[in-house]
């Protein structure tokens, strides 16, 4: 019996080190479905990502953060610009058009978006591979579990593949360097994080929390140890920073390329507003506002609207301190503070992808012009976290379809309607069946580099403890909320008001999701708190 037993063991662990051949299943899939939404609704970033392979592949590079022959100028750092440069190749063999600077605008054809669009499910490859080496020393129910929750992820089917971006390619970035960090190859992990800053500049919201744990748990300890390191690490980013921005500063472009990357005229709020703290803000402003002017003070109401719909500066307020850009930095700073703390107290690997996940979503709540968008940042990362346990699991179960559902205004047409509802409830159904498997088989395991000895106790311990998924009583009422807010703006609202306050379903979706963000910030930090001191 006994050797029965290690022989199921022994495959076990093998099955553990073997998980490659299983991931490729989940990316098909994903991919069928991706392609079958090829056809859909995109947005004007389809024509952003058109025009900057316009760019790239027509001037020289010299000319590339100067031209402004379109409105949808290039903003991201010198790596995505390359990258769109490497991709104007393929595009220029397959239709010369797409990449024609003056002739190609707004140019909509079959063949661009076809191109385009397949782009972005290839370039997922890198999001697999960072998925592939989070995962591969997980036991088997929960590596499924996040193969599910990122490669499956109803976000990013949205915003990429719908919407149109790259983010499951930079977020693939993400995941390489956390893993690397995890592993204790603090060295890769800084230069693959140094690469993704170069790809896209809004991922350094993460970076006090990579300088105090490199610090901290890389370069210190003894002098001629910690100065070596910290050079070594040192040379890496530098190298990095020089190849990507390197060429511009060779040109006296530098300047320009950062006023590019860093728009901060565009005012505190995004177009459509993202669930963060600053709602909130604007929200109490607009009803001290009305409550003094029903006390008959004369309260003037900012030409710049919350509900006007518009990129603009959002800045002005009617009662409280208006709010600059430095503000929304110090705000930052502070929440990340009780984080940085616990890094630098006990740096422990295992811990990073949990604080770097923390670290954006207060780049999230507190940020300056803030995309709906950005919370890909944090979400997926914490996917990761998800399966460590049962109160990260019924975290990450609500704060995802929070998430996911404050993405749905970005598709607005009708016939995308039935397609984002229902990847949200398959995302929902799969997240409650794959935790509930996970939780209530009892077979369980850490990770499966474990030895057998502790193969056998996991397996015993977890057998005897897990009691089952389920959320609490709190999150099943918010997310009940989610759905009257929904039946309100998409059948109610219209037959009631028609076209009267048009912005009010907006408004709604942005005032609840920030509701649910702000509790999930709450309880991350509570979290950090009370592991500081262990």
């Amino acid at each position: 019996m006994e050797e029965e037993s290690n022989q199921k063991l022994d495959v076990a662990l093998k099955c553990c080190h073997n998980p490659i051949s299983g991931i490729w299943w989940f990316f098909a899939i994903a991919a069928c479905v991706k392609l079958l939404l090829i056809p859909s609704y995109h947005s004007t970033d389809f024509e952003v990502h058109r025009h900057w392979l316009a760019i790239t592949n027509s001037l020289p590079l010299s000319q590339w953060y100067l031209d402004e022959t379109s409105p949808w100028t290039l903003d991201y750092p010198p790596f995505f610009a390359y990258f769109e440069r490497f991709l104007s190749i393929f595009a220029k063999l397959v239709d010369p058009q797409i990449v024609d600077l003056q002739k190609g605008l707004n140019y909509n054809s079959n063949t661009v978006i076809y191109f385009q669009r397949i782009t972005v499910i290839v370039s997922d490859l890198c999001l697999l591979y960072g998925v592939f080496r989070l995962t591969k020393n997980l036991d088997s129910k929960r590596r499924k579990s996040i193969w599910v929750l990122v490669i499956w992820s109803p976000m990013l089917m949205i915003v990429d593949h719908l919407h149109f971006q790259y983010n499951g390619f930079l977020l693939g970035i993400l995941l390489i360097s956390l893993s690397y960090l995890e592993e204790g190859n603090d060295l890769m992990g800084g230069f693959v994080f140094a690469v993704l800053l170069c790809f896209k500049h809004l991922f350094a919201v993460a970076a006090p929390v990579y300088f105090v744990y490199l610090l901290r748990h890389y370069c210190w300890g003894g002098i001629l140890r910690g100065f070596r390191r910290l050079s070594a690490m040192g040379t890496v980013v530098v190298a990095v920073f020089v190849a990507a921005f390197g060429p511009f500063v060779y040109y006296g472009q530098i300047q320009q390329v950062i006023s590019r990357m860093f728009p901060f005229g565009r005012g505190l709020c995004h177009a459509y507003w993202a669930p963060n703290f600053w709602v909130l803000y604007i929200i109490l402003d607009k009803g001290l506002a009305f409550f003094f002017r029903k006390l008959g003070f004369n309260i003037q109401t900012p030409a710049a609207s919350f509900t006007g719909g518009l990129v603009g500066d959002s800045s002005p307020f009617a009662v409280l301190p208006r709010i600059v850009p430095l503000t929304t930095f110090l705000m930052v700073l502070l929440a990340l503070c009780p984080c940085l703390v616990q890094v630098w107290r006990n740096p422990q690997p295992r811990k990073i992808t949990r604080w770097v996940a923390y670290a954006y979503m207060c780049g999230f709540l507190f940020g300056w012009h803030v995309h709906e968008k950005a919370s890909l940042h944090f979400v997926i990362p914490l996917a990761i976290v998800a399966v460590q346990s049962m109160d990260d699991a019924k975290h990450y179960f609500m704060l995802s379809i929070v998430c996911c559902y404050s993405l749905f205004p970005l598709l607005y047409e009708g016939q995308e309607y039935p397609i984002k509802v229902l990847l949200l409830l398959l995302h929902s159904i799969l997240m409650w069946l794959g935790f509930s498997a996970l939780f209530q088989s009892g077979r369980a395991v850490k990770t499966s580099s474990l030895k057998r000895k502790e193969l056998k106790t996991s397996s015993s311990s977890s057998a005897q403890g897990e009691e089952g998924f389920s959320i609490g009583l709190i999150e099943k009422c918010y997310l009940t909320g989610i759905i009257i807010v929904e039946i309100w703006g998409q059948f109610v609202h219209p037959l009631v008001l028609g076209d009267k306050f048009p912005f009010i379903p907006l408004m709604l979706i942005s005032i609840y999701s920030t509701i649910g963000v702000v509790y999930s910030w709450i309880w991350q930090l509570k979290w950090i708190v009370r592991s500081v001191g262990s």
